[in-house]
């Protein structure tokens, strides 16, 4: 893979992070009902040092935060084929294919093992994008232990579905943290891969398909990305809620509740996808450039909430969008963060020896994010009002907020 010099790096982590080398850390507390998820949006420019290798103190594999909420979370692992649709980046490849990790409310005591974060290869593909100059063995990374349980039995229930899109270059693992936590409190998740939009996408049959425009962001056009992705995001919520549904616990989606959340482009994709499909009620962007444009007459009056750090005060295109949202809306900036830490991104740079440049330590970002996404949810899609999102709170002194 061809190792472009002006390629961003791997954003930085925070130092502190949740180790197995005993009992699980505790999250900080966020809030009353908080459990939050932090956007991601275009990755920060932090060069590693050369020839990096893993901190001495790492001995074992990093865990990710506990999610919060009361149930235990299931994962499965889908592979959908749009068979009307050539993959728009590279059209010799055949028809689009996605992989899609769904994570849901399960029944305690069910289910295999706990999934992995991602495979090896997987891993591999992102140290070389995004940190060339580690040594640190990419099972490093694809070893970071999860809390979901793959193919657990789904509780009994019907719940909201929240689809969730990472940022440009990433895999979908990124967002894990994230998913498991709105899963444990009451969410069936579809979080996607975008295959050739990141560092690399591990298909069931082994192979690993590698980043084909990741060096021609700028000449393809975010707002292009965007809108495909809205179109992956239909697709999928197609197959998840059509006649004959390719998952075999899709009776446990509430299709008349949907939502979708994204870091980055993906987030900005939430807004894309919602301006094309009246079926996602309700939207939320972490960080990210809003390359494609919300429709001059806004949303049809749907909820959107827009989650980012500092920087986006000064972003024209948050601006421009905050204007032309027409229903319930926040504009939620998080001191002290930075693109990376709405994802578990801080956390996959410490593990390969890269130091945070946000104030705001990983495990803190990581529980203000699923808090705040998680209350945006919870008051559209399952009509349960959320004070944390009409002011200030003293809990989360990070957080401002703008109202209409």
């Amino acid at each position: 893979m061809n190792r472009s010099s002006n390629r961003p790096r791997l954003p930085a982590l925070a130092a502190s992070v949740v180790l197995v080398l005993g009992p699980v850390l505790a999250l900080p507390v966020v809030g009353a009902t908080s459990a939050s998820a932090a956007p991601m949006s275009a990755p920060a420019s932090v060069s590693a040092p050369a020839s990096v290798s893993a901190p001495a103190s790492i001995t074992t594999s990093a865990q990710l935060p506990r999610p919060t909420g009361p149930h235990p979370v299931g994962r499965s692992t889908l592979h959908l084929v749009d068979r009307d649709r050539p993959d728009p980046w590279v059209p010799s490849a055949g028809p689009r294919q996605l992989m899609v990790s769904m994570y849901y409310p399960a029944r305690p005591g069910t289910g295999g093992p706990t999934a992995p974060y991602m495979t090896s290869e997987e891993a591999r593909h992102l140290l070389e994008l995004r940190a060339p100059d580690v040594t640190v063995p990419p099972e490093v990374i694809s070893g970071v232990r999860t809390w979901a349980h793959a193919d657990a039995r789904p509780a009994r229930g019907r719940f909201p579905l929240v689809v969730l899109s990472p940022g440009f270059t990433f895999p979908r693992a990124t967002l894990t943290g994230l998913a498991e936590d709105l899963a444990s409190r009451g969410y069936a998740v579809a979080l996607v891969d975008h295959p050739y939009e990141n560092a690399g996408t591990t298909l069931p049959d082994g192979q690993t398909l590698p980043c084909a425009i990741c060096d021609e962001f700028s000449t393809i056009g975010g707002d292009a990305v965007a809108e495909s992705r809205a179109r992956d995001v239909s697709f999928v919520l197609d197959r998840l809620t059509g006649r004959h549904p390719a998952w075999r616990y899709a009776r446990v989606i509430d299709a008349s509740r949907i939502g979708m959340a994204g870091h980055s482009i993906g987030g900005n994709s939430a807004a894309a996808t919602m301006a094309g499909d009246a079926r996602v009620r309700a939207g939320v962007n972490m960080d990210g450039t809003f390359f494609s444009k919300v429709p001059e007459g806004g949303l049809d009056g749907r909820p959107f909430l827009m989650f980012g750090a500092e920087a986006r005060q000064g972003d024209e295109s948050w601006h421009r969008t905050w204007a032309d949202l027409d229903g319930w809306k926040r504009w939620m900036t998080v001191a002290g963060t930075d693109h990376g830490s709405f994802t578990d991104v801080p956390l996959l740079a410490d593990l390969v020896g890269i130091p945070d440049t946000a104030q705001v330590p990983y495990e803190r970002s990581l529980a203000l994010t699923r808090a705040y996404v998680a209350a945006f949810f919870d008051q559209h899609l399952k009509g349960k009002p959320q004070p944390l999102l009409d002011g200030p709170s003293p809990d989360n002194p990070e957080v401002s907020v703008r109202l209409p």
